[in-house]
């Protein structure tokens, strides 16, 4: 099944679940230019300002660095994930041993953009924690609306 077809509508996430994988998507229409959407993104720092869902990033956003992640969902967890794949104004992936989520960034022709973020997680050994994990899709939703508030109020400014 293709992340497009599991998304139903903007800010909306949605969750598919088998029994060895979980993987959550959201999109959004933001009326932004990518490299101000990038900008947020790619700058570790600044994310607890913007994005309600974490609470710091320690580290440099860019290929084949590790960051150090703390988020709302698990407060007492310090994430240690990998930047796997950087293109620039376009896709951002970044993982650890579990899972991986994914940023992309696509134009659109009304001079908007659409954001879109994936995270799979999941293995052999995922039956077993699966039950520990809370639902992302909230997370997801509020993430999205974040971003979206913040890169429009930044293009407002310009």
């Amino acid at each position: 099944m293709s992340t497009a077809s599991i998304i139903t509508q903007s800010g909306k996430a949605s969750t598919v679940k088998t029994t060895f994988h979980r993987e959550t998507s959201v999109r959004i229409e933001i009326e932004a230019d990518p490299a101000v959407v990038w900008a947020l993104l790619t700058k570790a720092s600044d994310y607890p300002r913007w994005n309600s869902t974490v609470t710091s990033i320690e580290g440099n956003i860019a290929l084949g660095e590790k960051i150090k992640l703390k988020s709302t969902l698990d407060a007492k967890r310090t994430f240690k994930l990998k930047v796997k794949e950087f293109d620039v104004e376009r896709k951002l992936v970044w993982g650890d041993g579990q899972g991986e989520r994914t940023y992309t960034i696509t134009k659109n022709k009304n001079g908007t953009l659409t954001f879109s973020m994936t995270e799979k997680i999941g293995g052999l050994m995922f039956p077993l924690y699966a039950p520990m994990i809370p639902s992302f899709d909230q997370s997801f939703e509020q993430f999205a609306n974040d971003l979206k508030k913040e890169s429009e109020i930044i293009m407002q400014d310009k």
